[in-house]
């Protein structure tokens, strides 16, 4: 789906009463600061959706033993990467958080208890992205934490819990990466957008058939797709956040897909739009 036909698609989501919930390929933190095809997307976007009463991050930059939300009134701006520009270091992203919609998604998830957490903030797989979608920093921004010890299914099922909150006004973001394998990122050709190994366009393509057929089952069972997709997941952080977003995917909802390319070889930034 073209950027045209995706600002087509959200701005139908205006008359209804459910926000959508996003699935973002967030890529290198310099998104974070640059003006690109990805970000430019990620600013268009938000100008077709609903505004938020507040936005609820899945991140795959936080990783806990339980399931955490952060309640504190100001969240801190994480940097929690090394080797970059001191321009993107300085940024700071300013948005409040939520004590109230803390204790409300807390409520809202009854499979497992969720912590209140007053240390974390908003690391950059939430701030890299929401900067470019919300620049005034005016809506509650909080993370809800992926429990890293428990397997594929507890995350789509905790989605599927979390869905309700799309009901009072909230969007839900997923932020990672559906291929994601840094040890074998083209450094050389990491500008060169489009710049896919054959297993990372090969996985790319099977994910996006199950996703747009909305059978989400192969894609909770994914190491069951073979030694390609393995290559594509060599570790679950970053596609854990999707199995969040297809698990708040309503009977009858469709999926649009945007930012459809590789990058650096073994990325792919391909994101979702439920709606």
């Amino acid at each position: 789906m073209n950027l045209n036909e995706l600002k087509n698609a959200a701005s139908v989501l205006k008359s209804g009463k459910r926000m959508p919930a996003l699935f973002i390929g967030h890529g290198t933190p310099m998104n974070g600061i640059e003006t690109n095809s990805f970000s430019n997307s990620w600013r268009d976007l938000a100008k077709t959706l609903p505004r938020p009463e507040a936005i609820v991050c899945i991140s795959a930059h936080w990783l806990t033993q339980g399931v955490r939300v952060t309640a504190m009134k100001e969240p801190r701006t994480i940097h929690d990467f090394g080797g970059f520009p001191e321009e993107l270091f300085a940024v700071r992203y300013p948005a409040p958080g939520s004590p109230a919609m803390a204790e409300n998604v807390r409520k809202t998830v009854a499979s497992v208890p969720v912590t209140a957490d007053t240390d974390w903030g908003l690391d950059h797989g939430t701030w890299t992205v929401i900067r470019h979608m919300y620049p005034e920093a005016d809506i509650p921004v909080l993370q809800v934490s992926i429990d890293y010890h428990q397997p594929p299914r507890f995350h789509y099922e905790l989605g599927r819990e979390l869905a309700a909150l799309r009901d009072k006004g909230v969007l839900v973001v997923g932020s990672g990466n559906m291929v994601h394998n840094l040890r074998k990122v083209a450094f050389d050709r990491i500008a060169e957008v489009g710049y896919g190994y054959d297993w990372a366009h090969e996985m790319n393509a099977v994910f996006k058939k199950h996703i747009l057929a909305g059978n989400h089952a192969p894609l909770i069972d994914y190491p069951s797709m073979g030694e390609a997709a393995m290559l594509a997941i060599p570790t679950p952080d970053h596609y854990y956040p999707m199995l969040y977003v297809l698990g708040m995917q309503a009977k009858g909802e469709e999926a649009a897909l945007f930012n459809d390319q590789a990058v650096g070889g073994s990325l792919t930034m391909t994101s979702i739009l439920l709606g």
